[in-house]
């Protein structure tokens, strides 16, 4: 019964159209969390995004890590809170991990990435804040299951 239920929330959630103040355009800002660094977010249409960072990751000595995601908006949360500026989100991507570990050698890593998160639009001074949780499944050198989490925000282009 409960699977059920999901299945059939999980089904309106994506049959909804939204409307929102910044769904297109370009934007460029910075994410903080695991990991820290730079992120942009392309929108192709007005409920799919490509979103990419490069960042500097914290953990286990610390590394570089790069990326990509396309992403699907949902704007469920519109309903529930009354606005039009809120969206739930949900893709799917890939990163690169390029590490080295203590002892000099490298120990870089090919993952899956499946973000879920939820944004916040500003239409002035046309800025998104968003937070996202992150599952990741490293391919390469071996098989490793992860999670990333962050906070960001991004400035958009006209």
């Amino acid at each position: 019964m409960k699977k059920t239920a999901l299945i059939l929330l999980f089904l309106t959630i994506i049959s909804i159209n939204k409307v929102f103040s910044q769904t297109s355009g370009t934007g460029l800002g910075i994410i903080v969390g695991e990991p820290t660094g730079l992120t942009l977010k392309h929108w192709v249409s007005s409920s799919n995004a490509i979103d990419a960072g490069l960042a500097w990751s914290f953990l286990d000595n610390g590394n570089f890590h790069i990326h990509a995601d396309y992403l699907y908006h949902m704007n469920v949360l519109n309903s529930l809170l009354k606005t039009n500026n809120t969206s739930l989100y949900a893709g799917i991507g890939g990163r690169i991990k390029l590490k080295n570990s203590d002892k000099g050698e490298t120990d870089n890593r090919l993952g899956l990435r499946v973000p879920v998160g939820v944004v916040v639009y500003f239409p002035e001074p046309r800025l998104d804040a968003f937070l996202e949780v992150v599952p990741i499944l490293d391919l390469t050198p071996k098989t490793d299951f992860s999670f990333n989490a962050a906070i960001g925000v991004r400035y958009f282009f006209k």
